[in-house]
């Protein structure tokens, strides 16, 4: 990326990092205890019966609301879908194409909207969404999770507090998803990207964590296997790849033209989210290089190395914390935006 360009990007987040940060202070744990006093239990429930089903569809829904939040805040603008007044739209840009489970999200915001209607945004159901299928994978006990988690009992997985109180956004622009941390970022681009909507460099290999679970498409780690340098034979190989990783990964991904077959980001164990990622990561069997770009860096590399042996009820208290506080990006709160009553489509 040339430079003019990742100075406005950084000054664009930066921006909005500042205008957001009164909004975020109105977030608060239980926001709805009195307007929609069962709605943690109604999303996750809703939720809970489609993961049930196709637990493959954690990893889009968790990496949903990460998009949103880095798209004008954590407003619900990756939901909208495209209309002739809104053309075209976050979720029909490149890097949201692979995004599944809106559906999901349509029945929650439908179970809510029963319940209490026109009171919870679909932003802040993003949010809980979010958390609720790493809580619900985490377990690998999608029949019993519930019973474990809402009589407030010591889960398997991870399990943190949803801030809410946010509203949802009326825009929804395409070209401005080029603000998404692309899976060929180094470590420089990253700390730009993050730290410009108030993310540190323990939040970005915390939250790099996410890739324990879902899949990849080919074509985006395809140039690491077979032309990372532009050989005309297409042997040149990424060098911080793991060199006898690099042959499993070409027998998934057998061309370099490949788009369509997908790849377990985190072999053996992409159903589950634990920790298993960072020891990907240690050997340099990471697929993309934002993930051999957590090496780079003497921050990143040294939680790798302690999530390796270290317990991992750290990591998901550090997960945690690090979604709290990317949740609170660029939120609209009080009076500016809107509750949309159907969370593919603005209000008016």
């Amino acid at each position: 990326m040339a430079s003019n360009t990742l100075f406005t990007l950084s000054t664009t987040l930066s921006l909005l990092l500042v205008l957001s940060t009164a909004d975020a202070q109105d977030l608060k744990v239980g926001f709805y205890a009195k307007s929609c006093p069962n709605l943690e239990a109604i999303v996750f429930k809703t939720t809970a019966r489609f993961i049930g089903v196709a637990p493959t569809l954690a990893a889009p829904l968790l990496r949903m609301h990460f998009h949103d939040c880095f798209i004008r805040g954590c407003e619900g603008s990756i939901l909208l879908n495209t209309t002739n007044k809104n053309a075209p739209a976050e979720k029909d840009a490149p890097p949201n194409l692979s995004l599944r489970g809106y559906h999901v999200i349509d029945a929650v915001k439908a179970a809510v909207e029963k319940a209490c209607p026109g009171v919870v945004s679909c932003a802040d159901l993003l949010a809980l969404v979010a958390r609720d299928v790493v809580t619900q994978v985490g377990n690998n006990l999608i029949k019993g999770v519930l019973i474990v988690v809402f009589n407030h009992l010591q889960t398997k997985g991870p399990h943190w507090q949803v801030e809410t109180g946010r509203r949802d956004g009326k825009v929804s622009i395409a070209l401005e998803t080029r603000n998404l941390p692309p899976p060929s970022a180094n470590i420089t681009l990253l700390k730009s990207m993050f730290g410009a909507v108030g993310l540190n460099a323990k939040d970005i290999v915390v939250l790099s964590g996410a890739h324990t679970i879902g899949n990849s498409h080919c074509s985006s780690f395809s140039n690491r296997i077979y032309n990372y340098s532009g050989r005309a034979d297409f042997t040149d190989t990424d060098p911080k790849l793991d060199s006898e990783y690099v042959p499993r990964l070409r027998s998934k991904c057998r061309s370099p033209n490949d788009l369509t077959t997908i790849v377990e980001m985190d072999p053996g164990s992409f159903r589950t989210f634990d920790s298993d990622y960072y020891k990907l990561v240690s050997k340099r069997r990471g697929i993309f290089e934002s993930d051999a770009a957590l090496l780079s860096d003497p921050e990143t590399k040294a939680y790798v190395a302690r999530r390796i042996n270290g317990p991992i009820e750290e990591f998901f208290r550090d997960f945690g914390e690090s979604m709290v506080k990317m949740g609170r990006t660029g939120v609209l709160t009080g009076k500016n935006g809107e509750i949309r009553k159907q969370c593919r489509f603005i209000n008016s």
